[in-house]
Order: structure tokens, then C-alpha cells, then sequence
């Protein structure tokens, strides 16, 4: 009979071991992305390096009129209330954050505080042997085959072993990649035709 008691105990104990094991793992952290946000090279979300098309929110507290959502324009600036533009496209958000503090320290404000975030990535593009090749809005996390889905999918056509990817554009540097190779905001992908 103790031997039975005994038993149930160490069941009960693994049960709720087992129940607080659960609950109380961490949830899955991605390591190359562990805030969550765009991965760049060195995986943290503040060293994203802008470019035309990204929209970034601008935060200047205690100053709402100096605040908002500003769009990078196609010569690379945003452009805000009191200083005028500010060169973004090329530079990372610290970096944006660092220079517009700069800026309003250089006789506006005597103390700022600015937070720099993305909005809205700028758009990847898809070309080639898609059903519809174009621009299209970036998700975090976006894959090869994510952005060949958001195109349609493969046309009959597509070679699906020689895909390629431009970083940043078309003056980035062309690589080959898999379906599971991560696109990033303003990549061009190109899925070429196969000839057999």
C-alpha cells in the first residue's frame, strides 16, 4: 500500500513538473533576428540600412509637431518641421536618429530625445517567370517562395534550380538562392526562364 501511495506521487510530481516545463519555456526566439524586426547582416533591427520608399516613424517626445510618419523620397531625405531634410537612404535607423538629434541641438532644443523607427518597409520587386512579376509590399520574415506565391507562382516555364537575388536593387551584387533564401526590403528576385 505505501508502494502505491509512493507511486502516485512521483506521477503527480513528474505530471506537474512537466506542466510547469511548458509553461514556463521561453517561446522561440529566431537567433539571427532576435527583436523581431528586419534582419540585416549583423541581425539587429537598428543597424537596417534605409532606403527610397521605406517610410520611418519619428518620434521627438514631448514635441507632437515634430513627430510622425515621414516617407525617405527618391533623393534619399526625409524631410521634417524645424531642420528642414535629412539625408536617410544609406544610413541605419541609429544613425538617422543620431543626426536628427544633432540637428535639433544645433539651436532648437536643448535636450531632445528621438526615437527612430520603420513604418513601412520599402517594397521587393519579382521579375521573370512569375505569373505577376512587379513590386509587391514587404513581410517580415519573407523567403524566396513567399514572394514567388505573393507573384502567383511559377509559370510552366520557370527554372526553379537557378533563381537569383539582388540585394538593395539593382546595384547590389547578384547571388544565387534557394526557394527558402530570405528577401529583404527592396531586393530584386529573378526567376529566369529554363530552356529545356
Amino acid at each position: 500500500m505505501q508502494k502505491g501511495i509512493s507511486h502516485r506521487i512521483t506521477t503527480g510530481s513528474l505530471a506537474l513538473i512537466l506542466l510547469f516545463a511548458v509553461i514556463l519555456l521561453p517561446f522561440p526566439v529566431d537567433a539571427k533576428n532576435p527583436a523581431g524586426g528586419e534582419p540585416s547582416s549583423s541581425g539587429s533591427v537598428s543597424d537596417y540600412v534605409l532606403g527610397v520608399g521605406d517610410k520611418v516613424k519619428i518620434t521627438v517626445f514631448g514635441e507632437s509637431d515634430l513627430s510622425g510618419e515621414f516617407e525617405v523620397t527618391s533623393t534619399g531625405k526625409v524631410s521634417m518641421t524645424l531642420i528642414g531634410e535629412v539625408d536617410a537612404a544609406g544610413r541605419t535607423l541609429s544613425q538617422l536618429q543620431s543626426t536628427i538629434t544633432t540637428k535639433l541641438l544645433d539651436g532648437y532644443m536643448k535636450d531632445p530625445h528621438v526615437s527612430v523607427e520603420v513604418g513601412n518597409y520599402r517594397p521587393f520587386f519579382i521579375v521573370g517567370e512569375v505569373m505577376k512579376p512587379g513590386s509587391y509590399g514587404y513581410v517580415n520574415g519573407m523567403t524566396v517562395i513567399n514572394a514567388i506565391a505573393m507573384a502567383g507562382g511559377y509559370t510552366y516555364r520557370a527554372d526553379k534550380g537557378d533563381i537569383t537575388l539582388r540585394r538593395g536593387g539593382n546595384q547590389g551584387k547578384e547571388e544565387k538562392v534557394e526557394e527558402d533564401g530570405s528577401v529583404h526590403p527592396g531586393d530584386v528576385v529573378s526567376v529566369p526562364e529554363r530552356f529545356f
